[in-house]
């Protein structure tokens, strides 16, 4: 997924790499400029940015339980707000905004 960064959120990936931390974990690795990371029902995170854009790739553990989910959730939109400075709610907006565009 591609997000864009609310204005005051430096597209910066040291910043985005202590955010990584502080919500899911310290063992972030850093490869060809992208961060690494696994926690909780996230098998595999991928972070980077391009283009003044934060991108994000997932893939969740198939046997994860229902609250492991539920903390791992928690924790990727926290990340998001606190990395992109929007909430759930505006990116919603956002999302649904492009999807009108495109139809058009």
């Amino acid at each position: 997924m591609e997000y864009p960064f609310r204005r005051g959120f430096k597209p910066d990936i040291t910043r985005i790499r202590k955010i990584i931390e502080e919500e899911f974990s310290d063992q972030v690795e850093e490869e060809k400029g992208r961060l690494l990371f696994s926690y909780g029902a996230l098998k595999k995170g991928e972070v980077w940015i391009e283009n003044k854009h934060l991108f994000v790739l997932t893939e969740s553990l198939t046997n994860a339980d229902d609250e492991m989910v539920l903390d791992t959730n928690k924790r990727f939109r926290n990340f998001l707000e606190k990395a992109t400075g929007y909430t759930a709610k505006q990116r919603m907006a956002m999302a649904k905004k492009e999807v009108q565009k495109s139809d058009q």
